[in-house]
């Protein structure tokens, strides 16, 4: 078994540890609201961004008028005639650079496009994304050689489609414990192992293999990926799982067995593995809240619609203050939202060297506030909401499937990287800059040379920071006199919320080290309400700089400034219910008690409902039925 060490390492020697541009979203756990890294925005170029929306005018078109939701639902699959409509569009290689036969599309442009498929079927975006956020694509595109590159990127570009295969029956967010191998065999290796959960995987033509080499002469070892054709002697897809939601997924079980993969398929160096997965993530995990931003926003469109059509009492629903606040939620949270994807997209398009803050924050923050928004939709249509759109058609309603966009939401907080263990990375990241200087005084393994080197750094960083968080722009009243507009709400006072709230939490992160010291890593709730506190401020300033972005472009100023101040006044009230709870809680007391029922200690509480661990009406005994998909692998058109 590995133990909690090795894994701390393995997962530590995965990291990047320099930056060589601040993040934005890094510095405010530092207590630094550095607005100049975010406003104003840079203006993207005309003619690229005229090409990009005749591309997504023509998706847009596409999924209109080809892609039946309803079907995708009921069949559990996607079309081959919507594969190849947007194998046709190019929409395989919206990511993939115009020499490789991609459209080369923006990160901005990306998300967009996702959301609009995302909007018309979720499992449609999932295939997209999967295929080019974080299969063969993206390594190749960041770590693979030219040669692979031009070997490759066509193929997938005129949509061969590629899967990740990183998780395991045992191993998910703990990469130590990857169990398959890659054994070095002359001038290949032979791969074997079981992948779980490969999405896009028992129909894809592509692989991105992650296993692990093993410590021998010769190799360096380590956990490395490769790029595996499917169709390779020793692969088999065993099962295609199915989900609560996305029912249209390809996603299965894959076994590898003696594949022999040449070296040339490699990608990077052995022990680059790791590093690789993560920094596609990195991006990749843009994807997610950029299709969140879809869904929020067709939620925004049915709520409405639904909450002046629906009279009680006398009255529109929207009328009712208890109803209002719900819709007023989803309409500012989606305003939000948008800005927080689009701004980390554009960032993204700088080609900063790191925006893993932005684009974890953005992936949890998304997908957590996505979640509420279809909860508060299902809430606002009532009966309706729970009521499939298959059954209101039926008897003659319009058919809204508010319960299926629930289901479909509910894996992104799970999807490349579960809430809990986002909050985790990112806390990671927030006390970087303090291990960097101070690690080394609560490394058990540090000698006394390291510990007294690391204690004049941390001398000096110390003496020199936290003077800076005593006081700030956010307590002079002219700061941020750009959001401050005539006629419009004022926004500038939000912004000086969020500077004195960022050295606030930089001073309960400093509290937490000093007060837990190595035990901090355990603190996982305090970490998570440190997480939670920092994505909200992130989300206050872009709704800001977005607004003021709309603003400045002549459309639609004081309805954005509207929506920016409705968002941060909410935001304000969620930040100030969390920062008590940082020390008052009861995370000790839980913990207690989940020991106690670990351990057996309540069992009679489970007394009076059928045993779990029998087949009965909860859980059943299901055999294994066919697969949907007897042509697994789908021909694709050659490159052209």
């Amino acid at each position: 078994m590995t133990s909690e060490d090795e894994s701390r390492r393995t997962a530590e020697a995965a990291r990047d540890g320099g930056r060589a541009r601040p993040s934005f979203a890094g510095e405010l756990f530092l207590g630094r609201l550095r607005l100049d890294l975010v406003h104003p925005r840079p203006v993207p170029d005309d003619a690229c961004t005229a090409d990009e929306e005749r591309f997504l005018a023509r998706l847009a078109a596409f999924t209109e008028e080809h892609l039946d939701a309803a079907a995708v639902e009921r069949d559990a699959r996607v079309p081959d005639e919507v594969v190849n409509g947007l194998r046709e569009l190019g929409a395989f290689g919206m990511r993939i650079a115009p020499e490789y036969g991609g459209l080369g599309l923006s990160h901005l442009a990306y998300g967009r496009a996702l959301a609009v498929v995302g909007t018309a079927s979720p499992a449609v975006g999932a295939m997209l994304s999967a295929h080019q956020s974080i299969g063969v694509p993206q390594p190749l595109a960041l770590f693979g050689t030219e040669e692979q590159r031009r070997a490759y990127l066509p193929r997938c570009a005129a949509g061969a489609l590629s899967a990740f295969l990183l998780t395991e029956p045992d191993v998910g967010s703990d990469p130590a414990r990857l169990a398959t191998t890659a054994t070095p065999d002359g001038d290949d290796y032979l791969l074997e192992g079981t992948k779980l959960w490969t999405t896009n995987g028992p129909v894809a033509e592509l692989l991105v293999v992650m296993a692990r080499v093993p410590d021998v002469p010769g190799h360096q070892g380590g956990i490395t990926a490769f790029v595996v054709e499917a169709d390779s002697p020793g692969i088999t897809v065993e099962a295609r799982n199915a989900f609560m939601g996305l029912r249209g997924i390809e996603n299965g079980v894959t076994r590898l067995h003696r594949v022999r993969v040449p070296a040339a398929r490699r990608i990077g160096e052995e022990g680059q593995g790791l590093r690789i997965a993560l920094t596609t993530l990195n991006t990749g995990r843009l994807a997610l809240p950029a299709m969140c931003v879809g869904a929020a926003k067709w939620s925004l469109s049915v709520a409405r619609r639904w909450a002046t059509e629906r009279v009680q009492w006398g009255r529109p629903l929207a009328e009712h203050e208890a109803v209002a606040s719900k819709l007023a939620f989803v309409a500012a949270t989606t305003f939000a939202l948008e800005a927080m994807v689009e701004l980390s997209g554009e960032l993204a398009d700088e080609e900063r060297d790191d925006i893993r803050v932005e684009a974890a924050v953005a992936k949890l923050w998304g997908s957590e506030m996505a979640w509420r928004i279809a909860d508060e939709l299902v809430q606002i249509r009532g009966g309706r909401g729970y009521e499939t759109a298959a059954s209101l058609a039926a008897r003659g309603e319009r058919g809204v499937p508010a319960e299926q966009l629930l289901r479909d939401l509910r894996i992104n907080r799970i999807f490349e990287g579960s809430s809990e263990i986002m909050r985790l990375l990112i806390a990671r990241e927030a006390v970087d800059a303090h291990l960097r200087v101070a690690g080394a005084l609560v490394d058990p393994d540090a000698n006394h040379t390291r510990k007294r080197r690391a204690a004049v750094a941390a001398g000096g960083f110390y003496v020199r920071w936290l003077p800076s968080l005593a006081t700030g722009r956010g307590q002079l009243p002219l700061a941020y006199g750009d959001f401050r507009v005539s006629g419009h709400p004022d926004l500038s006072h939000h912004l000086r919320y969020a500077e004195r709230a960022a050295r606030r939490l930089a001073r309960a992160v400093f509290y937490g080290m000093t007060r837990w010291q190595a035990g901090l890593e355990r603190r996982q709730g305090f970490l998570g309400r440190i997480v939670d506190i920092g994505a909200e401020l992130f989300a206050v300033t872009a709704a800001c700089v977005h607004a003021e972005r709309i603003r400045a472009g002549g459309e639609n100023g004081l309805e954005a400034y509207r929506l920016a101040d409705a968002f941060c006044r909410q935001a304000h009230l969620r930040i100030e219910e969390t920062f008590p709870r940082l020390w008052h809680n009861t995370d000790g007391a839980d913990g207690r008690l989940a020991a106690a029922v670990a351990e057996g200690s309540h069992r009679w509480l489970e007394a009076g409902v059928p045993d779990v661990s029998t087949p009965g009406p909860w859980i059943a005994a299901h055999t294994p039925g066919p697969s949907p998909h007897p042509d697994l692998h789908r021909p694709v058109p050659p490159a052209p």
